[in-house]
């Protein structure tokens, strides 16, 4: 055998004991997440409603927790600027010109509504609206969009019985195995 070849050999052992011996040390950051901690962040939310919390709130509670935590971002009444235009839209999205998404034109469940906002917003204090101050946020922008009366309550059975505009919006995607 050359000794080109037997060099070739000892450095690639070597290389794989190495690498197998950097892999066996940790860089031993963080820790395990304890059951309740994990928990708290297992908050999802999907189209069904299933998991949505106990509290409620109305148009008129959304209001008042809107101007003093949503304004800034979303406008009055949900017109935006800087951000995202919360109301509005209603049959801008088909045609020719760009369409105006919105939570009234665009989102087709009102309970992942629910879990945008509660994860989410405010964008500075993610998480910190309380579940009254969340499905009161949400009754109010859903009846900015004209989806819900001045007097309706949204909690966990509401909620999940409301039809937003853009239900059947979506198609269905199956992925083939």
């Amino acid at each position: 055998m050359s000794i080109h070849n037997t060099l070739l050999i000892a450095a690639s052992g070597l290389l794989m004991v190495s690498a197998v011996a950097f892999a066996a040390e940790s860089p031993n950051l963080g820790q395990v997440g304890t059951p309740e901690e994990i928990a708290s962040w297992d908050i999802s939310i999907g189209p069904d409603g299933v998991g949505l919390p106990p509290g409620s709130g109305t148009p008129k509670q959304g209001e008042a927790v809107y101007a003093g935590k949503c304004v800034t971002c979303h406008g009055e009444k949900g017109a935006g600027k800087p951000n995202d235009q919360l109301a509005g839209g209603q049959g801008t999205l088909p045609g020719d010109k760009p369409p105006v998404k919105t939570v009234g034109s665009f989102w087709p469940y009102a309970t992942t509504i629910f879990d945008y906002v509660r994860r989410a917003m405010p964008y500075n204090e993610s998480k910190s609206l309380t579940n009254d101050e969340t499905y009161a946020v949400v009754a109010y922008i859903l009846n900015l969009n004209g989806i819900i009366a001045d007097n309706n309550t949204m909690d966990a059975q509401t909620l999940r019985k409301v039809k937003m505009p853009n239900w059947d919006g979506f198609v269905t995607f199956s992925r083939g195995k």
